[in-house]
């Protein structure tokens, strides 16, 4: 039978809670010009999962490996059984490999290869994966200034400075662990009217003559 892509995900979301345990599973996620089929969040650690099922081919792979790469500490990429044999010969060699086929009426999965870290991963980029809101709360966390008419760029840039690469590793997934998709968006609301409002109550710039 051929493997589609929902037919995939959930098992395989339940099998990797089986594997790693306390883990939150994030889908359709904007990397670069990809799409990451789902992200693996750990206490530490972002997993990039990309899911080749048996209806996909290898034509936009390449590309995808690049974006992947520059996020997340570890990737996946989730085979169906027709691209098992030759799916080693398109990721690089630290991605892990799973492929996955019907068995007896239900999705079975083999851990082909385990993933190693990443030695592209750009902590830039994985930091650029958090909302305005989660920032701040890392700010405030390590009491760093608010920074509140600054722009996220120069936000994320002084976060970098600040603080040491392991703790703020374990803060970018606390962040994504506790994310409430529909607070978030409330905050992210509020925090973009009161920017509306100190750009109204600036005086305008006089013109020289």
């Amino acid at each position: 039978m051929t493997l589609l892509d929902k037919d995939i995900r959930e098992p395989l979301f339940q099998y990797l809670e089986e594997r790693y345990g306390m883990v939150r599973i994030l889908e359709e996620k904007e990397i670069g010009q990809s799409r990451a089929d789902a992200v693996m969040v750990t206490a530490d650690s972002l997993y990039g999962i990309e899911i080749k099922s048996d209806a996909d081919t290898y034509a936009r792979l390449s590309s995808q490996v690049k974006d992947y790469d520059r996020y997340y500490d570890f990737n996946y990429v989730v085979a169906g059984s027709t691209h098992g044999l030759h799916v080693a010969e398109h990721v690089p060699w630290y991605w892990g490999i799973i492929t996955v086929e019907w068995y007896r009426d239900r999705v079975d999965f083999y851990l082909a290869r385990e993933p190693e870290r990443n030695p592209h991963m750009d902590l830039r980029h994985k930091l650029s994966l958090l909302w305005r809101p989660e920032l701040v709360q890392i700010q405030e966390k390590h009491d760093l200034p608010k920074y509140k008419e600054k722009s996220k760029l120069f936000v994320q840039q002084k976060i970098l400075e600040k603080i040491p690469a392991e703790d703020l590793q374990e803060d970018i997934s606390a962040a994504l662990f506790e994310r409430d998709y529909t607070a978030i968006r409330e905050t992210i609301n509020t925090y973009r009217k009161e920017q509306g409002r100190r750009a109204r109550r600036k005086p305008p710039k006089r013109r020289r003559i």
